[in-house]
Parts: structure tokens; sequence; C-alpha cells
């Protein structure tokens, strides 16, 4: 098909897409495109949480938590082309007085930093001199911005700026209402100088520990062998809290198929 158009998704919920549009045109033929984590996210969340997406693109993850779930929050993203795509997503979903939109990268300090902005869902922080594909985009950190907030689940894919972004959040890692976190780690950190490990061991050092997550069984367990490097890792604090919220939450529909 030409153009863009609607796509009537999960609960309800809608998204604009185009032709070729990655993460969006795979959800459309598989429905959750990370399972685990976007169930996870389906059956952890409800109304009475309060989401952040770090990195939110167009939206996906934002949409299943505060449109399907019906949460509030929070959706950082810096590629003013993107940011225009998320806003569209949100309005028409009729969302924006739950989703606090930010046209806006995150790190560990405010300041600004150049962005690519041709490279579709793996747009990133510009570490050679700015080019033609390159925009320049204000920062913040999560302390700044949700200073006053308590915040219940945080997803961060922010293609190997990882550990600025939770450097930016020392207060908000520590605030007890925080209960799970999932960060992509993939290796991408290291074009910044940063591994994977020291992910690990920040989240580790805020009481947060891997877990794996079958939708089916609704069960999260110890990562046997920590953290996904192939993917995302679902750190969880409170372990307790969270299995008894999942364990609670009403079954989903996706494509005929509840779970």
């Amino acid at each position: 098909m030409p153009g863009e158009f609607v796509y009537q998704w999960i609960g309800g919920v809608k998204f604009i897409v185009r032709k070729g549009e990655t993460g969006l045109v795979e959800a459309i033929y598989m429905g959750l495109l990370e399972f685990e984590d976007m169930a996870f996210f389906l059956h952890c969340i409800d109304n009475r949480d309060l989401f952040v997406d770090v990195g939110a693109n167009v939206g996906m993850y934002t949409l299943l938590a505060c449109g399907v779930k019906g949460a509030r929050g929070f959706a950082f993203e810096p590629v003013p082309e993107t940011f225009a795509r998320l806003s569209n997503n949100i309005r028409l979903n009729q969302m924006e007085n739950r989703v606090h939109v930010l046209n806006a990268g995150v790190g560990q300090k405010q300041g600004s930093l150049y962005f690519t902005s041709g490279e579709n869902v793996t747009n990133h922080v510009a570490i050679e001199e700015p080019k033609t594909n390159s925009v320049k985009v204000n920062v913040v950190t999560l302390d700044h911005v949700l200073k006053n907030e308590k915040p219940t689940a945080l997803k961060i894919d922010v293609e190997g700026y990882e550990i600025p972004v939770l450097m930016g959040a020392r207060n908000v890692l520590k605030k007890s209402s925080l209960r799970v976190v999932l960060i992509e780690t993939n290796g991408s950190g290291n074009r910044y100088g940063y591994s994977d490990d020291m992910i690990l061991s920040t989240m580790t050092k805020n009481g947060f520990l891997p877990h794996e997550y079958n939708p089916l069984k609704r069960e999260l367990v110890l990562a046997k062998n920590g953290m996904n490097l192939k993917g995302n890792t679902l750190f969880v604090r409170n372990l307790q809290d969270v299995l008894k919220k999942i364990q609670n939450a009403p079954q989903i529909n996706v494509f005929g198929q509840k779970f």
C-alpha cells in the first residue's frame, strides 16, 4: 500500500504505519514483535502505574502500557521526525492527558547532543563530526524530569547510550515505586566505550536482578545466564509484588489468542 494508513492493533489501540517501516510493520504480522517483553508489560501494568519510555521511537511500548493498560506515561524521543510520528500516535488514541511526550534525548546531564536522523529505529547519539543526517537535540536527565513523580516501570532503548541515561537517573533508581526496568543489552554501548557489564553492575547495586518472563505461564524466574546479550534484559525489584500483579492481571487478546 502506498502512503500511510491507520492500523487497529491490540485492545482497540491504533497506530499510523507506512510500507517498509521497521517495528510497526512487524507488529501487523506478529502482534507482539518482542513477545516476552511486551507481554510482560501488558501483564504487569495497570492504570495506577507511571510508565517511562526512554527512546520511545513511534511509541509501541507506550501504546501498550498507556493505551491498552491505561497507565500514565512519559515518552522521550530525540529525533524530530520520529517525535512527530510518536505525537500523532498519542493523539490518534486520545492519550494526550495521560502521556507527556518530550522531544529530547536523555543522558547524564542537561545539555545537547547530536543524533543521527536517517536510521529508522536505530537512530543514536552521533559520536563523529555532525553530518547532513544528524540533528542537534536538547538532552535532559530522568532525575530532573521525574523529580516529583513516582515511576513504576521504565524502558530504556537508546542504542548503546544506556549508561549515561542510568547515570542521570541515580535518584529515580532509588525511588521505592520503581519495580521493573527493561534495558536493551546487545553490545551497542561499545561504540561509546560502555560495556553491558556496567549496566548489570548499576542495576544490581540498586536492588534489581535480571529475570526471564514466560507469558503463557505468567512466571518470572531469575535469568540463569544473566543478561540477554542479544536483545533486552528485564530487571526486577520487589519480585513478590510484581508477581502478584502479573498473576492477577486480566487476559490479553492478541490475534484471537488469549494469555
